[in-house]
């Protein structure tokens, strides 16, 4: 067995771990009336982060399955890095502009980044979803 399949044990659990974590944190800032800049820069810096390790640890997790010779999984590692990365750069944009609409007490801002904030949870619930499918048939090919 390579030694491959530990670094795509740890970075699978990793980005398990990431994405999981950033879900069950980001749903309750749904409660937030977002009608201060304080929540908007908060959530704002909150997707930073989860985009930043996600990007990370889908990388590492698409090297270490390419590594192990698994390219389909390579693949879709690599797509997971890729969609965090196309998705920090557009989504925190769009939540920045709609941050300042909100400072300047633009009242359909607040609507439009609520849509925003639970647009990004919905794409972190469907990783999630993809994640673990991955990882169903990943131990049904070992078996």
């Amino acid at each position: 067995m390579p030694y491959a399949i530990y670094g795509a044990f740890v970075f699978t659990v990793a980005l398990l771990v990431t994405t999981a974590y950033f879900l069950l944190g980001g749903l309750p800032l749904l409660v937030l009336k977002h009608d201060v800049p304080v929540d908007a820069r908060f959530i704002r810096s909150f997707f930073n982060v989860y985009y930043h390790a996600a990007f990370w640890t889908a990388l590492g997790a698409g090297l270490s399955y390419a590594l192990w010779g698994r390219p389909a999984f390579a693949v879709g590692a690599a797509a997971i890095a890729v969609l965090a990365s196309l998705l920090r750069r557009h989504l925190l944009a769009a939540m920045q502009a709609l941050g300042e609409r909100i400072e300047a007490s633009d009242a359909g801002a607040i609507g439009r980044f609520r849509r925003v904030h639970a647009a990004a949870l919905s794409v972190n619930v469907l990783q999630l979803v993809v994640i673990v499918w991955g990882l169903l048939q990943l131990s049904a090919s070992m078996s």
